[in-house]
């Protein structure tokens, strides 16, 4: 056992976690106990049904086009099956990766931080870390100190949020200045209140709970002498946006009978943003953010009889009566049984500019309504915007949207505006995945296929573009509104929760986090498929995706797996090939991020390996293709988030640390990050190079 200091920081105790590393309270408020309950995708889409007869044709097919390939270290070991070695992860601080075009650095030259259950941020020899700004922090000019007992929804709303997620920078131009902006994704009352008790909330608690959510625009700047970020109180350009922010519906089911409420008649007026998870910064500089478990908030859906109004609630996960926080007792929005239409205004991928603090942001009908975990946008080669986007929900589907106008470069107002209006017109597309081994060879161990990897060809089904549905049934409206019943008309494969999905600015291919999905062949759900390949999948898994021919506009593609998540001394683990001995053991990828070198780095959520969860970088080229490497940890009881890896500088959000069983504001069992008696704080860290050299060069 560890001594019960380390570095003058007390450790955590070992306390029983909930399935998948998570603490029971960190599921009941983020996602209102998602996995306790039944997958809300009931369809029948039997993956393997149309792939059996086209294995041999498409087999060929495969080995010709494919540019994938593993190369170097360990590739003997590919189809072996049998357990690696203890890992080890090689000392080396300078490691040459061959591109095919010459020889190169990767960039990763830092030694693999060991996993480890400490209750800090733990950061590779020879690198410092430190806090840019926490919950509470004031945004706003004015704002007051924060004060954990004597908080109000006043000093919150200029405050720094709750529980940030997703983190984006937009430099803003001239010097080591960015506007950096963060999702709030939910409040943990229990932690963020003593004594709280969802049967007696106060109206003071709702107001501060709303005032926590949303999105945080702030100044950072860079201090070059001691290489540290710090943020900035600025009049011009921060921002706080809230529950109670407006934001405009735009796109093809604005003004839709089905968005219309009692307080907005014009189906076009939205109070808030609600649970924003992951996101993206656009070429024109604003964000996107993904609007994941809405449905936690609202309450009273068992109370309706419509079938169809049932069936559609049931499909995004609502049912029963009150809800955790009881919002439904302040505002009567939050009640679906007084207003029916309300919980369609949640559920969108969020537009905000962070460069025009005067603007009003929006929710984009057009890339689709479901649990969005974020999403992100490349330039086609021939000058559309594509933007990629998942489903983090069991057996759910990853989709992606093509607009139909043309970005404009330049920074120009005129430029601007255009490209703002790109994600309101295009073509809304859900992903079917084929393997190219016979089903017999997934047995749900994960076990490699004969021909040594988990790949396959796949295609994009079009949903509705404009007005026009390509779903037989349903509307364009309904599919933009319902776009998880429309998907399942049309036979998608069943991912195991589909979280951030990424398109790689250096090579153009995408790459997708899937968490896990414990259900994965649970009697009468699913088994294992070649993208899905293991049962009860605790660990998650890395899918790369190649648009054909490298347009990303293309309707037909090819798909690898690059990680095969777990222990590496687990035979049911795959580390694209790479030596298995000389891999960081991964578990529950969750975001997803690119350095300047095209290499993958990954973020965790709920590591079910026993440590704290961390970043990681993956090289996703050469003969080092797979070799993962674990560039921090976070404290106890957090996950990392929203990673941002610049040059010389790489930002990761700390959300819900402290949040174990048997942990409160009561009882707080962490105090990280300010120590002594303090409570636990969600939080932005920086960490950089000691000498403030290049990270990613």
């Amino acid at each position: 056992m560890s001594s019960s200091t380390d570095r003058g920081r007390r450790l955590l105790p070992l306390l029983p976690n909930h399935p998948l590393g998570r603490s029971a309270v960190t599921c009941k408020f983020r996602c209102g106990d998602a996995c306790a309950h039944e997958a809300p995708n009931t369809s029948d889409n039997t993956y393997f049904g149309d792939v059996v007869g086209e294995v041999v044709r498409r087999r060929g097919l495969l080995k010709a086009g494919a540019v994938l390939a593993v190369a170097g270290a360990g590739a003997g070991l590919v189809g072996t099956g049998t357990a690696a070695a203890a890992p080890r992860v090689d000392r080396d601080r300078d490691i040459d990766v061959d591109l095919g075009g010459g020889r190169r650095k990767d960039g990763l030259n830092f030694t693999a931080v060991a996993p480890n259950t400490e209750d800090r941020v733990v950061v590779p020899d020879g690198y410092e870390q430190s806090v840019v700004i926490r919950w509470g922090d004031p945004v706003l000019p004015g704002a007051p100190k924060f004060d954990f007992d004597r908080q109000t929804a006043a000093a919150q709303a200029g405050q720094f949020g709750y529980n940030n997620d997703f983190c984006g920078l937009v430099p803003l131009g001239w010097g080591d200045r960015w506007l950096m902006v963060s999702n709030h994704e939910y409040t943990t009352e229990e932690f963020m209140f003593k004594g709280w008790r969802a049967d007696a909330t106060t109206r003071e608690q709702v107001e501060i709970a709303w005032a926590a959510h949303g999105m945080s625009v702030v100044l950072v700047e860079r201090d070059r002498r001691s290489g540290r970020l710090v943020a900035k109180v600025d009049r011009r350009y921060n921002r706080r946006v809230t529950v109670k922010s407006e934001f405009r519906l735009t796109g093809p089911a604005a003004g839709s009978d089905l968005l219309k409420t009692s307080a907005d008649p014009t189906g076009t007026r939205v109070l808030g943003t609600l649970n924003n998870c992951a996101g993206g910064v656009t070429p024109w500089g604003t964000i996107l953010s993904g609007e994941e478990n809405f449905n936690q908030y609202f309450a009273n859906a068992g109370s309706v009889t419509d079938p169809v109004a049932k069936q559609r609630l049931s499909r995004y996960g609502l049912s029963g009566g009150a809800s955790q926080r009881r919002w439904e007792e302040f505002d009567e929005r939050f009640d679906v049984a007084r207003e029916p239409n309300e919980v369609n205004r949640f559920g969108w991928v969020v537009e905000i500019d962070p460069l025009d603090p005067g603007s009003t942001p929006v929710k984009h009908t057009a890339l689709g309504r479901f649990k969005h975990e974020g999403a992100n946008v490349i330039i086609a080669r021939d000058g559309r915007v594509v933007a990629y986007m998942g489903d983090d929900e069991r057996f759910d589907y990853m989709y992606k949207f093509v607009s139909d106008e043309r970005y404009k470069p330049g920074s120009s107002k005129h430029a601007r505006e255009h490209n703002r209006k790109l994600l309101d017109r295009g073509t809304l597309y859900v992903a079917k995945f084929r393997g190219d081994s016979p089903a017999a060879e997934f047995d749900g161990s994960g076990g490699l296929p004969s021909d040594g990897e988990f790949d396959g060809t796949g295609e994009w089904i079009p949903l509705a573009s404009g007005n026009r549905s390509f779903v037989p049934g349903f509307t364009a409206e309904e599919v933009y509104v319902f776009t998880r019943l429309a998907a399942d008309a049309v036979g998608p494969t069943k991912m195991d929760r589909p979280e951030d999905v990424e398109p790689n600015p250096r090579n153009r291919r995408v790459y997708a986090a899937l968490t896990n999905n414990t259900d994965r062949g649970k009697a009468g759900k699913e088994g294992a498929t070649e993208p899905n390949p293991r049962v009860g999948n605790r660990h998650g898994h890395v899918l790369e995706l190649e648009e054909r021919r490298g347009d990303n506009t293309a309707t037909a593609f090819s798909w690898k797996l690059l990680l095969v998540c777990g222990d590496p001394n687990s035979a049911d683990t795959y580390f694209g090939g790479y030596d298995k001995s000389q891999v960081s053991p991964i578990s529950c990828p969750d975001n997803v991020a690119f350095d300047s070198r095209g290499n993958l780095w990954i973020s965790t959520d709920g590591n079910a390996l026993g440590s704290n969860d961390g970043l990681f970088a993956i090289p996703v080229e050469g003969r080092y293709r797979g070799r993962v490497k674990q560039f921090l940890t976070v404290p106890r009881g957090a996950e990392t988030c929203g990673p941002v890896v610049e040059d010389d500088f790489v930002l990761v959000s700390v959300q819900h640390p402290g949040e174990v069983d048997g942990a409160s504001a009561d009882t707080p069992l962490s105090h990280w990050p300010d120590g002594g008696a303090t409570q636990p704080r969600p939080a932005v860290v920086a960490a950089w190079k000691k000498d403030k050299g290049r990270i990613c060069g």
